[in-house]
């Protein structure tokens, strides 16, 4: 039996080229709390909903629609809060959010006074995440951890090259 030898995904097929059209985050809440997830997010940072899809009660304890999906708006970003559901994706998956913007203590302020947790000090420099001068750490009531930060300074402007022989005129 001859052996063929395929390295990442790749095969003696051509593959049809595939273009993607966006990257939607999708976090997963402890059922029945997408619903004051969704109220959080818009409270805490400012996003906006742009859909969403329920289902009906599916236990006779329940007093709220279950949430499939609710379609946020966040800093250009499309991001997807639902219901946990038995098949679904753990609650709280150990995946930090970053948020970036110039002004990290007001965000932060904003997002602990809409029920979120500082998790330590604001950390400046090295410390920083991604690059950024300032980040700061916040939980969120439904498990997940937002960064906050400060955004990456420009690099500065290289230098122009200094002329050489051949730019001299004689």
């Amino acid at each position: 039996m001859a052996e063929q030898e395929v390295q990442n995904g790749s095969s003696d097929k051509t593959a049809e080229e595939v273009a993607f059209s966006a990257v939607k985050l999708l976090l997963t809440v402890e059922a029945p709390k997408a619903s004051d997830a969704v109220q959080f997010y818009k409270a805490a940072f400012g996003a906006v909903e742009i859909c969403r899809s329920t289902q009906p009660k599916r236990k006779a304890e329940q007093e709220l629609p279950h949430i499939i999906s609710a379609q946020l708006q966040l800093a250009g970003v499309p991001v997807l809060v639902s219901d946990h559901a038995d098949d679904s994706v753990p609650v709280g998956a150990e995946v930090p959010l970053c948020l970036e913007t110039p002004n990290v203590e007001a965000a932060v302020a904003k997002a602990v006074a809409a029920g979120g947790v500082l998790d330590g000090e604001v950390a400046e420099g090295d410390g920083a995440c991604c690059g950024a001068g300032r980040v700061a750490k916040v939980k969120d009531p439904y498990g997940y951890l937002w960064k906050i930060c400060s955004p990456v300074p420009a690099p500065a402007p290289a230098p122009a090259p200094a002329p050489g022989p051949a730019d001299v005129e004689a």
